[in-house]
């Protein structure tokens, strides 16, 4: 809403109703933005927890391609972080 709107309110009781309307119109706008975030949040959360038994499952099922998987990408993140310190002493 333009700044001037209480300039062009008659008296008083206008200007107080038209605050009260943006008072309402903001309070409405947070309370969703609240409520969105709050059912991300709690989606999220599933995802997470949905993943989490997905890998327990797997690693109960395949032991042993898990203790591989879980070398390779050690391996691999050793390697990578050796390599950016090795550049950084240059």
């Amino acid at each position: 809403m333009p700044a001037n709107v209480l300039e062009n309110a008659p008296n008083l009781q206008d200007a107080f109703r038209t605050v009260t309307k943006v008072k309402a119109i903001v309070t409405d706008a947070m309370e969703d933005g609240v409520r969105s975030a709050t059912q991300a949040i709690r989606h999220t959360r599933h995802a997470a927890e949905d993943a989490i038994d997905d890998a327990k499952h797997t690693v109960r099922q395949k032991p042993f391609q898990s203790v591989g998987v879980a070398f390779a990408a050690g391996v691999l993140a050793g390697g990578l972080f050796t390599w950016v310190g090795m550049r950084c002493r240059r």
